[in-house]
């Protein structure tokens, strides 16, 4: 971190524990209060129509050589032929690829940009027509979710963790209608699976049944299979 972002962070620190009149409070957070519903009308009415997605999740620090990318590529142009279009976070890394397979096959190619200090900017697979930028991540996640009838996991750090555990939560909780959940890559994802067995499951935390929300494949063919699998009694619908 420079000099520069450590001095931004510290002042966030220090101005949470400020104290504001009214006046200050209310000018900030109607602003905010616009700039949020902004952000959920444009993206409404640009994905509204956009028909049956699936989101594939992943690192933005995917080197464009690693077998994790020519597996997102792979996964997305092999959903397109299948007949969906992908939704990606926008960015780099797996988002790329995810967007450069669904290019690749002339389908539908989604960005759901968001403002960073570091690692994200668009790519160019996105159609420009279905591309947006948000400036906060919960909108953003809202927009995942709603126009997603599934979610493809490739391996990544704390931002593909969270998009994870939240498809996750609102599919346990009933927010969201059962929508396959399919981890990519098993040797990177078997040490948290063993974890939620071990721990989450050993002290009731998750019941058993909630193990069956999410599944774990090895390649680019089962992850496909697995959305195909399930589409086969169910037809294609918004989430909400």
């Amino acid at each position: 971190m420079s000099n520069e972002e450590q001095n931004k962070a510290e002042e966030r620190i220090r101005s949470a524990f400020k104290e504001r009149d009214w006046n200050e409070i209310k000018s900030a957070d109607s602003w905010a209060i616009f700039k949020v519903m902004s952000e959920f009308v444009v993206g409404f009415e640009k994905l509204a129509k956009i028909g049956p997605c699936v989101s594939i999740f992943g690192s933005a620090r995917t080197a464009r050589d690693h077998d994790h990318y020519k597996m997102a590529e792979d996964i997305a142009a092999k959903l397109v032929r299948h007949g969906y279009g992908v939704i990606t976070g926008g960015g780099p890394g797996i988002m790329e690829a995810g967007n450069k397979g669904a290019y690749s096959e002339g389908g539908k190619s989604v960005g759901l940009n968001i403002e960073l200090p570091f690692e994200q900017f668009n790519n160019i697979y996105i159609d420009r027509d279905k591309l947006m930028t948000f400036d906060y991540f919960f909108v953003r996640k809202v927009m995942f979710i709603k126009y997603s009838q599934g979610f493809v996991v490739l391996p990544g750090g704390f931002g593909t963790m969270d998009e994870f555990f939240e498809a996750l939560t609102l599919i346990q909780t009933n927010k969201i209608g059962k929508f396959p959940i399919v981890l990519v890559g098993k040797s990177y994802w078997e040490g948290l699976v063993a974890w939620i067995k071990s721990t989450l499951l050993t002290h009731a935390y998750i019941n058993e049944e909630d193990l069956d929300l999410f599944c774990v494949v090895e390649d680019a063919t089962e992850a496909v299979k697995v959305i195909d699998e399930f589409y086969t009694k169910y037809l294609l619908s918004p989430n909400f």
